[in-house]
């Protein structure tokens, strides 16, 4: 392999052309993405899934999807099924069907049972307490369990009854016996079984005891011949572990590689805390759209090919990093700037009348989808006497460089004609009601014979053709880029109570009177919209993706 293609290859990628060129594994390349089912997958698992399928696809492989369900006191079928919906959203094939940690309960079992025969492994009566005392701190070296040296016959026997239920819960638990003076605090003896009297969302019952993460992880990627196992960075010091056991068993010898986190600003990646939000009402639910989520993105408009962009272009490190926002709105608005037709919508509504223009006459403007992509044609809208344009379209008293709505000024309606504002109508109170305007007949676009010039150019949308809608406008749902990063400070304290500005009487135009759960949008001048879930042809709902305003690209050239 000449210097100039390893240089463009990540570390990963480098280890995995050296495996294939070795032979190793038979040039296979086996990966897998094992999600906990205890919550909904959110933007930092985006990274480790585009990672692992994409380095299947790259180098002919496969890629496992594994439910990594030990835990049954927080896993829920639900979580699986969305779990599923959101790989399959990201545009991505698991091999085979879905696998479950839980599938190998008999055999992970077996596995301990060969560590007890080995002399490897020990039930231990020990309180969590005394355990977590004799594990010591990385500065002191640990102290041996009193039951460390029970006999092989005595563990086996003692195994055998935890997992017949003849124990309560945290009164015993099985320990690997390794070296309570290792400088690595996993390798002291770490526990590997718990005794759990919980029913599992899959085996019911069956199991009182389960297995630790780390006993699970190393043991099912044997099982299914993973060749490389990615792990985010925190993992590394699980690695010795991981090895050890694979050792100690003699089976598949499985490798863990570790690479760094995804994090972005102004979101968090915690279940934990991601599901205190949902339980303590500040987000509706999981697939809130201000939420990390995918369910969230997706929900709120951000496209799956923009979020495997992203997911691309940071790279991979062996450092944890922080990326802004900013970024991933980037490649947000640059997808849906390709994809998605231009409509027109008010979001804050002020009513013009056409003086001069006749009161029951309606004309169809042609109007073009997307000046981006001419095969999305165009569509006819209905322009009338009545009319709404934006409320911060007009000003009364303007300054200089104003080139919207005036008293005395020109101003061009979207594929339509040149307005004259000649008056205001305002309430009791003072406040702005109604606009009065003159339009030129011979300045329609395209048409143009006027000669008038105007400088803006203004959407709008016919009243008695508008359809009315519901518009969200959202914002970070945390005030601070690190909301968890702070110390001595919980992270909620910089949640963001005006995330969410809800706009219930804005207009669209007609043409979306039936829009679509789930279809995208550009609101000329306004941003990027998606349907919400809930919306109908009775109340149409649209969520803001993302503005138009590209902070990152401008943050790229300071």
């Amino acid at each position: 392999m000449s210097n100039d293609k390893r240089e463009s290859l990540n570390f990963i990628e480098q280890i995995i052309e050296e495996d294939i060129n070795s032979g190793k594994h038979g040039g296979r390349v086996h990966t897998r993405f094992p999600p906990e089912p205890n919550g909904f997958l959110h933007v930092g698992h985006c990274r480790a899934i585009v990672l692992n399928f994409d380095l299947g696809i790259k180098y002919g492989g496969l890629t496992n999807l594994r439910m990594d369900d030990t835990n049954p006191t927080t896993e829920k079928t639900d979580y699986v099924e969305n779990i599923k919906k959101d790989i399959q959203w990201l545009g991505y094939e698991w091999n085979g069907e879905v696998v479950f940690a839980s599938d190998y309960f008999g055999q992970l079992y077996g596995f301990a049972v060969d560590l007890i025969k080995k002399g490897l492994a020990y039930v231990d009566d020990s309180t969590p307490e005394e355990i977590a005392e004799m594990k010591g701190s990385p500065t002191l070296p640990g102290t041996e369990s009193p039951y460390r040296n029970r006999s092989i016959e005595e563990n086996l026997s003692l195994f055998e009854q935890m997992k017949d239920g003849a124990f309560e819960d945290g009164s015993r638990v099985l320990r690997a016996k390794i070296d309570m003076t290792s400088p690595n605090m996993h390798m002291r003896d770490p526990i590997i079984y718990r005794i759990k009297h919980e029913h599992h969302h899959r085996t019911g019952d069956e199991w009182c005891i389960y297995p630790m993460y780390d006993f699970a992880h190393g043991q099912s990627d044997s099982i299914e011949g993973i060749t490389h196992s990615l792990c985010s960075l925190e993992f590394r010091h699980h690695r010795p572990l991981y090895d050890w056991l694979i050792e100690k068993l003699e089976i598949f010898p499985s490798r863990q590689i570790e690479f760094a986190r995804m994090n972005v600003s102004y979101m968090i990646t915690s279940k934990r805390k991601l599901l205190k939000l949902v339980e303590e009402g500040h987000v509706t639910a999981w697939d809130d759209p201000r939420m990390p989520t995918v369910a969230g993105m997706r929900r709120r408009g951000y496209p799956a090919s923009a979020i495997r962009e992203f997911c691309r272009s940071i790279g991979l490190t062996k450092r944890d990093n922080l990326m802004e926002i900013e970024r991933l709105e980037y490649y947000v608005r640059n997808e849906l700037n390709k994809q998605v037709p231009r409509v027109m919508g008010v979001l804050n509504p002020l009513k013009v009348v056409i003086t001069n223009y006749p009161e029951d006459k309606v004309e169809h403007m042609e109007i073009i989808n997307n000046p981006e992509d001419e095969s999305m044609g165009s569509r006819k809208m209905p322009f009338s006497r009545e009319i709404y344009i934006e409320q911060t379209d007009f000003m009364e008293d303007p300054p200089k460089k104003y080139f919207r709505m005036a008293p005395g000024r020109n101003t061009r309606l979207k594929g339509a004609y040149i307005l004259h504002c000649e008056d205001v109508i305002k309430d009791d109170e003072g406040n702005i009601i109604e606009v009065h305007c003159t339009y030129y007949p011979d300045s329609r676009s395209g048409q143009d014979t006027s000669g008038v010039k105007a400088k803006g150019v203004l959407h709008w949308v016919s009243i008695p053709h508008a359809k009315e809608a519901e518009v969200r406008l959202y914002d970070r749902l945390f005030t601070a880029p690190q909301p968890d990063g702070h110390e001595g400070k919980d992270y909620l304290e910089f949640f963001n109570k005006e995330s969410l500005e809800v706009l219930e009487k804005a207009y669209v135009e007609p043409s979306l009177s039936d829009a679509a759960p789930g279809s995208q949008y550009q609101f000329l001048r306004m941003g990027y919209f998606a349907v919400d879930t809930n919306s109908s042809s009775d109340k149409l709902i649209f969520n803001r993706t993302v503005s138009l305003k590209d902070t990152w690209a401008k943050m790229q050239k300071k």
